[in-house]
């Protein structure tokens, strides 16, 4: 099984390098495969991929967590003030108790009393932003370079790493242009350029989240929790507490998203996270529930994310246009091959569109950037939602004796 998956994966890695090789020749945009472009992709990649995982933890044991963004702006919030105070480290570990004391709220809400999920997390969402307006009032107003809605410069910063003996010779791969290879060159160099500590922990904590919820008695109680809560109370399973322990430690990752936001910006302002928790509920759904398909989606979202902030004379919009057709006629070509003939019709149409677009407009407003990763998602939940499985009792209130 193990061997079927490092296959996909090697064709899939494959893949993804030759439309972006065949992207960055038709085009002559360096950048779209520049070990730069990489390590700043994982950069804002990374605060996505941990509101994504979080929220694979709170659903795989069956309570939805709309509450993410909430509990992000709790984090970013906590880093600002402790980070100020105690220096970068401090802020990180502020930043986690404060998301998961935001999962501790929602536990309370929709686990003990049987709130509304939605409700219950969007009730989070709106405590959250309004408490910490409150304390950025309060706290940072009369501070030496805060002010009524950001915090004072965090002080000191996380180490990060930059190992030349890799990233030296494949930049010099990179620089030639040759088809393929330059550009693998340039993609695995940037995952060695500039690498924080967060983003390997962040790393570290998707290599355990599978390990831990798909290998271990632990995780399988967990997930029977989010399957079949009434089913595992009657082998014993203490489903409360799992719910519990999955509701907390998901926010506890969503305050680490929060922490790494305010502390790669060395500063908390108001609105820092601007809907990532959202975006990381939208990676999770992309993922199907699991942490690769989750982190994939959030490095899409964080790689367009870069090139539209790096963006100069429109070339990197115009790259994404070819990039997002290329994409669908392979979509178009595996859903034919499927037998799926009408869908695939319709995603070969739309990428002949993009195609014309891209040849026949000189400039693209960079609006087309920010809706791209949303319409990317929105297309695999038409395209894929019959693979689609979440947890079978996602949302499900659970009353310990009730019988669903």
């Amino acid at each position: 099984m193990n061997s079927v998956k490092s296959r996909r994966f090697l064709a899939s890695f494959a893949t993804a390098i030759t439309m972006l090789s065949i992207t960055r020749t038709i085009t002559g945009n360096g950048d779209l495969t520049s070990s730069v472009t990489i390590a700043q992709a994982l950069v804002f990649a990374s605060p996505i991929a941990l509101a994504g995982l979080a929220g694979i933890w709170s659903e795989r044991a069956g309570v939805v967590n709309i509450g993410l963004e909430g509990m992000m702006i709790l984090g970013t919030f906590g880093a600002g003030w402790a980070g100020w105070q105690w220096g970068a480290w401090a802020g990180v570990l502020a930043g986690v108790i404060f998301g998961a004391i935001g999962g501790l709220l929602l536990a309370v809400a929709a686990v003990t009393f049987g709130v509304d999920q939605i409700i219950a997390g969007t009730a989070v969402n709106l405590l959250a932003l309004g408490l910490t307006k409150f304390l950025a009032i309060l706290l940072f107003t009369n501070a030496p370079g805060g002010g009524q809605a950001q915090s004072p410069p965090i002080k000191g910063e996380i180490p990060t790493f930059t190992f030349n003996s890799i990233v030296d010779p494949l930049t010099s791969i990179h620089e030639k242009g040759i088809f393929f290879i330059s550009d693998a060159a340039g993609l695995i160099g940037g995952l060695f350029l500039h690498l924080s500590i967060l983003t390997i922990i962040t790393f570290l904590l998707f290599v355990m989240t599978s390990i831990v919820l798909w290998k271990t008695a632990f995780g399988l109680r967990l997930r029977s929790a989010g399957e079949n809560p009434w089913a595992a109370d009657s082998l014993g399973v203490k489903v409360v507490r799992y719910k519990y322990l999955a509701v907390v430690f998901s926010g506890f990752l969503a305050g680490l998203g929060g922490a790494y936001l305010s502390i790669s910006s060395t500063i908390y302002r108001n609105g820092n996270t601007a809907g990532r928790g959202f975006i990381g509920l939208a990676t999770m759904i992309f993922g199907n529930w699991r942490p690769g398909g989750t982190g994939a989606g959030a490095l899409m979202f964080g790689y367009i994310d870069t090139l539209r902030l790096i963006d100069t004379g429109n070339k990197n919009v115009k790259g994404l246009i070819l990039l997002g057709a290329l994409v669908l006629f392979t979509i178009g070509g595996l859903m034919m091959r499927s037998g799926k003939r009408n869908t695939a019709i319709g995603f070969l149409v739309l990428g002949a569109v993009m195609v014309g677009a891209f040849f026949g407009a000189t400039s693209f407003p960079p609006e087309v950037a920010q809706v791209a990763p949303y319409i990317t998602t929105l297309l695999v939940l038409a395209t894929a939602s019959q693979n689609l499985r979440p947890p079978a009792a996602d949302g499900v209130p659970y009353r310990k004796g009730d019988h669903h």
